[in-house]
């Protein structure tokens, strides 16, 4: 009997990519959600044998499904496949029922060691794929929109797994936002940040084959007292001390993400220094004053929390337009290979 297969992600580009390392057997009955709640949709009308799941989705995400498929007791083997591969995510998803926990992008030997060693059945079938072209006009279309979103999740996740295993906490990771943007649009963009609170910001420039951009990682002023505790900082909070606290959390996040995207575009970055935009400024006033550094833009937003913390900070990659091109053909073989 052919085992149904439901692939649960809200990236196109990963559903793809996961389902083209399936055995060839198993095509004829996958199935794909974009979302939690999708799949649980699909779950109660279809007879499912494997749920791969990713945990950072809009609607309903994987922890919310993990708890609604202990209620209903359904017959499924959960396989979740994630960014977020802090030590805590892979022990929370693990209590709450699922087989294992695989990162992303997740190769085809991992895979097919842990398909062989489960012992699942193998039917006969047939692979049929389908070549994916992105269009020759560089534009910001819902595709190329999605394969930006789900390189970026990766990364996220990265940074967010070196964040947690170093300050030993749970990092909440939402989904990457990901626009093609004017510079007087950027504060839009930060529209999780409160206009009135004092923020500081750090940019740092990054530079690689045909690629070029900034860095722009902004942090509320009310985080500064829970970082310094988490770094074991027990001295006098002043401007030079949140500014190297500023400088360590943008070191860690800053670095880890461009690495992260670096190994999936199959190239490298050079960064530069670190520029400090400002201190304890409306974010408001700190994009008005740094303006002129920047033109219109693909940008990156990725939002950090840290759980039973008021910690929040942003991190924006602001890609230069001429790099959308080099982009975009780095990005063709992704959707090729999937």
């Amino acid at each position: 009997m052919t085992p149904a297969i439901l692939i649960c992600d809200d990236s196109n580009l990963a559903r793809k990519q996961l389902a083209r390392i399936l055995p060839q057997e198993w095509q004829p009955t996958i199935f794909f959600a974009g979302h939690g709640a999708d799949a649980l949709a699909t779950l109660k009308r279809q007879a499912i044998d494997w749920l791969f799941l990713d945990l950072n989705m809009p609607v309903m995400d994987g922890y919310q499904v993990l708890t609604e498929l202990q209620k209903l007791q359904l017959p499924v083997r959960v396989i979740v496949v994630s960014g977020d591969i802090q030590p805590e995510a892979y022990e929370r998803v693990m209590a709450m029922g699922a087989l294992t926990f695989l990162k992303k992008p997740v190769s085809a030997a991992e895979l097919s060691v842990f398909l062989q060693t489960t012992e699942p059945e193998k039917p006969q079938g047939n692979l049929q794929r389908r070549q994916h072209k992105l269009p020759e006009v560089v534009q910001l279309d819902a595709e190329l929109r999605d394969i930006f979103q789900e390189v970026a999740n990766v990364a996220m996740g990265q940074a967010g797994d070196l964040l947690a295993r170093l300050l030993n906490v749970f990092v909440k990771l939402p989904i990457p936002n990901v626009n093609l943007i004017e510079v007087s649009e950027l504060t839009m963009a930060l529209a999780s940040i409160d206009p009135e609170s004092k923020t500081s910001a750090i940019c740092q420039g990054f530079i690689g084959s045909g690629v070029a951009g900034e860095a722009l990682l902004i942090l509320t002023d009310s985080s500064f007292q829970d970082i310094a505790r988490l770094l074991n900082y027990h001295g006098e909070l002043n401007s030079a001390v949140e500014l190297e606290l500023l400088m360590d959390v943008s070191n860690i996040l800053i670095g880890a993400v461009l690495k992260g995207i670096a190994e999936q575009v199959d190239m490298s970055f050079s960064q530069g220094h670190p520029v400090v935009l400002g201190q304890h400024a409306p974010i408001t006033e700190l994009i008005k004053a740094n303006s002129k550094r920047w033109r219109t833009t693909l940008t990156i937003e990725l939002s950090y929390g840290i759980e039973s913390f008021n910690i929040n900070c942003d991190l924006l990659l602001l890609f230069t337009e001429d790099s959308l091109k080099t982009l975009r053909y780095k990005l063709a073989f992704l959707m090729d290979e999937a």
